[in-house]
């Protein structure tokens, strides 16, 4: 930070840096993240009315400012738009601001629900901050990737399918068929009509599955092994306590709570 001066120090604290008011600025935005993965998931998909326009305008601005900033403190500033989740939010904010405009173009509501990556992206970072996230770092991994999975999919599935399929016709339809396809129980209450749904479901099953079972991998396997990179072999997972590389025996500096 010794190069940055004045707000864009101030704001970098506040994005990157450690101490209660950064602490609290970051899970003041995960708590907003989480509200408006909400509303992305039930308002946009229904018929709109001028109360809806005003929560967009509102959200929308919140977002664009939250955009603004992170573009404003990234260094160097071109490799913001190298990251696809900044072209997300963009996307986000322009669906926000002229709902009248885009609202029809389905593509770019499923955009919508990629905002949880950006929610979950805090989790995965305050491990270090708590012991609990550290203790749990894999699990919290796992789950984060299957509920953006399941999210993005139903979006897919809503979009391509209302109006098509008259089995879908509202969001929890899409959620609730996602759902049964991943974990493969097939109620048959809910199929698809057309190809492209056919390949959608055998895309979200096959997927959405080796997902499923990496949770449930890190789920059983005993917590007694963590990721750390051996400097000399690169190896990733050690026991908890371990003092030296089992592959090449070197020393390992691995952060641990002790023994209770």
């Amino acid at each position: 930070m010794s190069d940055r001066t004045g707000l864009n120090r101030q704001l970098f604290w506040l994005y990157q840096g450690t101490g209660r008011a950064s602490f609290w600025f970051r899970w003041a935005l995960l708590a907003f993240d989480f509200v408006t993965i909400a509303y992305f998931l039930w308002a946009p998909f229904d018929s709109r009315e001028r109360g809806y326009h005003l929560i967009d305008y509102v959200i929308g601005g919140v977002i664009l400012i939250d955009l603004v900033a992170r573009f404003y403190i990234a260094a160097p500033r071109h490799r913001f738009f190298l990251k696809w989740i900044n072209w997300a939010d963009i996307v986000v904010v322009v669906t926000m601001f002229a709902p009248l405009l885009v609202s029809n173009f389905a593509f770019l509501r499923i955009l919508r629900a990629v905002r949880a990556i950006r929610a979950f992206t805090f989790i995965r970072r305050v491990k270090v901050l708590t012991p609990f996230f550290q203790r749990h770092e894999r699990i919290i991994d796992k789950v984060t990737n299957l509920v953006v999975f399941v999210f993005v999919m139903s979006a897919i599935t809503y979009a391509t399918q209302v109006g098509r399929n008259e089995d879908i016709t509202t969001y929890t339809d899409a959620v609730y068929f996602t759902v049964t396809v991943l974990t493969t129980t097939g109620f048959g209450d809910i199929i698809m009509t057309d190809e492209f749904g056919r390949w959608l479901a055998i895309f979200t099953m096959v997927l959405g599955l080796s997902l499923f079972f990496q949770l449930l991998r890190a789920i059983v396997e005993p917590e007694n092994r963590v990721d750390c990179e051996c400097e000399t072999c690169g190896l990733m997972r050690h026991d908890r306590d371990a003092v030296h590389c089992k592959h090449c025996g070197a020393p390992m500096k691995i952060k641990t709570e002790g023994i209770s």
